[in-house]
């Protein structure tokens, strides 16, 4: 699961814009900015979530999830 601040975090962690992660995740922009625009959990089918995490991942994001190994405690994104 993802939530919308993850989203733009790792966007800005990798420098990208919209636009290029749409590309990275062969997604459409519109879908990119209504997953961000999402309050909390990000909505979207499960394809495209499938392949918007498939794609940050590739791009080297790792998703900190609820209660995963973190030094502050909750969600969160991180470089490899």
């Amino acid at each position: 699961m993802i939530i919308a601040t993850q989203m733009r975090a790792a966007r800005a962690l990798l420098g990208i814009d919209q636009r290029t992660l749409a590309a990275l995740s062969s997604l459409s922009v519109p879908t990119i900015q209504r997953m961000e625009a999402s309050d909390g959990v990000v909505r979207g089918n499960v394809d495209s979530l499938m392949k918007l995490v498939a794609a940050l991942e590739s791009a080297g994001i790792e998703l900190i999830g609820e209660g995963a190994a973190s030094s502050a405690g909750g969600r969160g994104v991180r470089l490899r």
